[in-house]
């Protein structure tokens, strides 16, 4: 190879090179103006002022100190007796807000791993199938829990199956996006072994892509329950049971150290089922690499 070729070449290449450079540096600066544009009218539409957040957080504060009790050393005792005065009846609406928050992952990530496979792009040639299993996750998770919750309360009355059910629905929706996501995105070996040793669909999805996924299901699972729980103590401002109905009661009749004495259970045991959950997933993740390894 001549010398003056070896030149042609490398002046080819960095001029693709540059071309390369400039297209991206073009992309990004669109991008960006996308997002600024974006960014400007959601300001504005929101009405976002931060003179008026300066203005409004102190009175967002003198609204929560409102709600907390006075407590002083020498009456200690008796001022948290006062201030959790409900303590046994709150901690039965509490255990039944978590076993809600409980039931509804369990069923709706039974239907979200039912449609998670027909909705991964890699593990169906029907388009229609996928078509039809997208858009179906695409409504249950778009439709508010709280929507869903005010349908099952009429057609079902108050309580927490209505929010159970409600729970279920919207899990199955998250739940079935990013159960799709992880699917298409294993190791398609497996998948054409189990294919090429005769295995039928339904073989293949048990065989060549549960395998894989089954630590990221298992983690999705519990960050979904986490959130639910949160979610359950919501749906009692409808009638869907759990510790939300007597929330609401309590911001109704401004009982405000009612207000900060169920908030603070909330948020204890939400802190709780956290770390619980946060423990499993580590232990998960740490069999998988080890199982991998």
């Amino acid at each position: 190879m001549s010398s003056t070729t070896r030149e042609e070449r490398l002046t080819s290449f960095e001029d693709r090179y540059r071309q390369q450079q400039f297209t991206r540096r073009n992309w990004t600066f669109l991008y960006g103006a996308l997002f600024l544009v974006a960014l400007v009218a959601s300001v504005a539409v929101s009405d976002f002022s931060i003179p008026g957040l300066i203005k409004g957080l102190p009175m967002a504060w003198n609204y929560i100190a409102g709600t907390l009790p006075t407590l002083t050393l020498e009456n200690f005792g008796a001022d948290m007796a006062e201030w959790y005065w409900g303590l046994r009846f709150w901690t039965r609406l509490l255990v039944e807000t978590i076993l809600m928050g409980f039931v509804g992952t369990v069923l709706g990530g039974v239907l979200a791993l039912a449609l998670c496979f027909p909705a991964s792009r890699n593990l169906v040639q029907n388009s229609g199938i996928y078509f039809a299993a997208r858009r179906a996750l695409e409504f249950c998770r778009t439709v508010p829990e709280l929507v869903f919750a005010l349908i099952f309360v009429f057609a079902f009355g108050l309580g927490p199956f209505a929010g159970v059910l409600a729970i279920a629905v919207h899990t199955a929706g998250s739940l079935g996006k990013l159960f799709a996501e992880v699917n298409e995105n294993v190791d398609p070996g497996p998948i054409e072994g189990v294919r090429a040793s005769g295995g039928n669909w339904p073989m293949i999805m048990r065989l060549g892509v549960v395998p894989q996924a089954l630590p990221n299901y298992a983690s999705y699972l519990l960050l979904r329950f986490e959130i639910n729980v949160r979610g359950a103590s919501a749906l009692g401002l409808v009638g869907a049971g759990g510790i939300g109905e007597d929330l609401y009661v309590a911001i109704r009749q401004f009982e405000y150290t009612d207000i900060s004495a169920i908030m603070l259970l909330l948020i204890l045991t939400t802190s709780v089922i956290d770390i619980i959950c946060e423990t499993i997933r580590h232990r998960l993740i740490g069999h998988s690499l080890q199982q991998s390894a």
